[in-house]
């Protein structure tokens, strides 16, 4: 712990009861002295984590700033194993700002971005993964989403990838002793043994990778955009599925015509839903914009649903959109059925759901099958180990690649010394993801993400 002491508001901006700001160094204590009077006299410390209620005050002139509850907790039992203090304000702007005024100026520094984690990270309280999954836990939007985090937080992805490396450093080992002692007898046996060891290895990596799309679901969510042709309830079925007015409807064709983005739960999935303009041939300018970031939205989506109406049917623009974007995941929607009812359209393979986004029918249906279609690559329920961060999937691909390259190396009979350079390079990727390899570029670029605080 080389660090100087850093201080930060912890909490989000905006009023609250409660707002926290937070420290992190060696000299916790001594600023916290300086401007933090407890009503039973001077010596109010009494031990580490214990909670303090006192005030704060400007040690210039002794004003008062704000009536406070305050954690003392000392090192090596903390979130960074440094001496931490939290300072429990009242959770207006102006109290946690005049706070923070008089920590930074009684000799704390500013917090850059996720710097307490990667204090708990360089310290030894959280690997890299660990800490990554902090920001994670912070930006979950469904319960299942938060598991996923929760699981890496508790280091369920670092023991796998310990494990994996453990078994590649045991090859290396070998490989080592067959450089010091070329004569080995049993040599080829060894190399027998190697390359199916070798080959578990590939395959643990494997079950890792197909593991990233569920991760990358249940992390990002599932961009899913609502489009069709004007006035055939898309809007409708935007507020129908979030069970709030979120999106203006009228008779009036072309009504929507900017992007309407939305977080919505569906039985654990994260959906990033987004209502669009309706597609259509137009001559009004605005519209014409509106179109075009339809078809941007398109370009980007993981799911789309098409909405349809029972009035119309399945028309030649709608088979259109079809088409064009037919390597998406695509659910048909009928609209509007309790104007005139179900009715059947043949659409293949094409999954295909009835509802009145104006009555409510058929919605729970329209939510199981976008569950349906969102899990069927695979993707299910998040398990224990499982990859959401695509740093880390792209280091296990690598590593995957390397692991390749190695069982190549050894069935094509090369030298122990050359076989070695690509098991090196699988088990450095790895390290990539826990931190044991990570550079000092990386880990800015990693902590950068982080609000300040955190």
């Amino acid at each position: 712990m080389i660090y100087d002491t850093i201080a930060a508001i912890s909490t989000p901006v905006g009023e609250g009861g409660i707002g926290i700001v937070r420290t992190s160094g060696d000299d916790t204590l001594q600023i916290i002295n300086k401007i933090f009077k407890s009503p039973s006299g001077e010596n109010w410390y009494r031990g580490s984590h214990r909670l303090y209620y006192g005030h704060i005050v400007n040690p210039a002139d002794g004003r008062i700033i704000d009536e406070v509850l305050m954690s003392v907790m000392m090192a090596p039992h903390t979130y960074t194993r440094e001496n931490v203090a939290e300072i429990n304000c009242h959770g207006g702007m102006v109290p946690l700002l005049e706070v923070l005024k008089v920590v930074l100026s009684s000799g704390a520094r500013q917090a850059l971005p996720g710097e307490f984690t990667k204090r708990a990270f360089l310290n030894g309280r959280l690997d890299l993964n660990q800490a990554e999954s902090v920001i994670d836990i912070i930006r979950a939007k469904t319960g299942s989403s938060l598991k996923v985090a929760m699981n890496q937080l508790r280091g369920d992805l670092s023991d796998k990838i310990r494990h994996i490396q453990d078994q590649m450093l045991g090859m290396l080992a070998e490989l080592e002793a067959a450089i010091d002692f070329p004569e080995d007898e049993v040599e080829e046996r060894k190399s027998s043994a190697m390359i199916s060891n070798a080959a578990s290895v590939m395959a643990q990596l494997d079950e890792l990778i197909e593991s990233a799309e569920t991760g990358r679901i249940y992390r990002e969510g599932i961009r899913t955009v609502i489009a069709g042709r004007p006035n055939v309830g898309k809007s409708s079925l935007l507020n129908a599925l979030l069970r709030e007015n979120r999106a203006i409807v009228t008779e009036v064709p072309g009504t929507t015509r900017d992007i309407i983005e939305e977080m919505l739960n569906i039985k654990g999935i994260p959906l990033r839903l987004i209502d669009t303009a309706g597609i259509r041939r137009t001559e009004d300018y605005v519209e014409k914009i509106g179109v075009q970031k339809t078809r941007e939205s398109l370009e980007s989506a993981d799911m789309v649903l098409l909405v349809v109406d029972v009035i119309n049917g399945f028309t030649d623009e709608d088979r259109d959109i079809v088409a064009k974007f037919k390597a998406k995941k695509i659910i048909v929607i009928i609209n509007k059925i309790d104007l005139d009812g179900d009715i059947l359209i043949d659409l293949n393979d094409l999954p295909v759901v009835n509802i009145s986004a104006k009555t409510g029918e058929g919605l729970s249906l329209l939510e199981d099958k976008i569950m349906e279609v969102a899990l069927a690559d695979g993707a299910g329920l998040p398990e224990a180990v499982t990859v959401s961060n695509v740093r880390h999937q792209t280091a296990i691909k690598e590593a995957r690649i390397s692991m390749e390259d190695f069982n190549g190396a050894l069935k094509s009979g090369l030298t122990a010394d050359l076989s070695s350079i690509e098991l090196r390079s699988a088990w450095e990727s790895l390290g990539e993801i826990t931190g044991s390899t990570v550079t000092e570029d990386l880990l800015d670029r990693i902590f950068t993400d982080f609000c300040i605080g955190k």
